[in-house]
């Protein structure tokens, strides 16, 4: 019987790296897109898996789509980072909330739904409250757990706002312009591995100090064509509260990440006379100054951060 026990201890130390949960951390973009109502790219969104913990980084258009689109039940998706309360950053989350606590497959949330933000974060979520209460009030008749309806919202400062199961997320301010503050940048801290998000930004030594030594960088950029910008200052002002990607490639020289991801990509017009310039012109006018590891992000990319990264743009299944 010691015998058998000892083995049996043994078997256990042998299987146990291939038992524990693994400890990756994965990155997918929902949405990479702007303001612009553009169906193959949707409103910004950021899924962030460490481990088993699900963490959304901004709720834009269509990220209940998205995530159903990858069968990943919105229940699931219980703890949510706003960059800003720009409503392209926002308008998502109250489909994401209310959906998600339906009883379908797609959705089951029986806890609250936590949320964190810059000021003005609760006061938006105690109005979306009142603004849908008859439909919490009805649907809670039929069932669904009653904390699945709950938001638990926090306002946050600058530092760690969350912190659990091994997972560490710190926000740092960035430079989305005088008018916009505050607004935030974010770094997801597990397991040895990390990401940094840069939410909206114009150039920001901020963010270049939080992203030192980081695995992955998604940065936002952002592209008007030239007669636009002679021609309009509003095109000009928006700009401004952004990074063009010459900026971009200023800030990856110096934080140097293993991967730099562009998302939230604002290709800008203001115009009908004037298109927007193409998607294909970020990467070369980056090039230029920059030669590191650089992806230009797809709605549905997926980044697993390991030893080597797995960059996987998403192909749909054909049903």
């Amino acid at each position: 019987m010691r015998k058998l026990s000892t083995l049996l201890l043994l078997a256990l130390a042998l299987l146990g790296p291939v038992l524990a949960p693994a400890q990756t951390l994965k990155v997918t973009l929902l949405g990479t897109g702007a303001p612009i109502p553009n169906i193959e790219r949707f409103g910004p969104s950021i899924l962030v898996e460490a481990g088993p913990t699900k963490l959304l980084f901004d709720c834009g258009r269509g990220v209940s789509q998205r995530l159903w689109q990858l069968r990943i039940p919105l229940g699931t998706v219980n703890t949510v980072f706003f960059t800003h309360l720009h409503s392209d950053h926002v308008v998502g989350f109250p489909d994401l909330w209310l959906t998600g606590w339906l009883p379908g497959v797609y959705g089951r949330r029986a806890t609250p739904l936590r949320l964190f933000g810059p000021a003005g974060t609760q006061a938006m979520a105690a109005a979306l409250k009142q603004a849908y209460a008859w439909d919490l009030g009805v649907r809670a008749d039929q069932g669904p757990p009653s904390a699945g309806a709950t938001v638990a919202a926090t306002d946050i400062a600058a530092g760690v706002v969350f912190e659990q199961d091994g997972v560490r997320v710190t926000a740092f301010e960035v430079a989305h312009g005088e008018h916009l503050k505050p607004a935030f940048g974010y770094r997801v801290d597990y397991a040895g591995r990390s990401v940094v998000l840069s939410g909206d930004t114009g150039f920001s030594e901020n963010l270049i100090r939080a992203a030192q030594g980081t695995d992955l960088l998604v940065h936002e950029v952002a592209a008007a064509r030239p007669e636009l910008l002679r021609a309009s200052e509003t095109a000009r002002q928006i700009l401004s509260y952004h990074t063009l990607p010459e900026d971009a490639a200023r800030v990856f020289n110096r934080v140097k990440p293993r991967l730099a991801v562009y998302s939230h990509i604002v290709l800008l017009t203001t115009d009908p006379a004037v298109p927007p310039p193409a998607a294909a012109e970020l990467l070369p006018r980056t090039r230029a100054t920059y030669a590191g590891p650089l992806e230009l992000g797809e709605d549905l990319m997926t980044i697993e951060i390991g030893p080597e990264f797995a960059v996987r743009r998403f192909v749909p299944v054909k049903r």
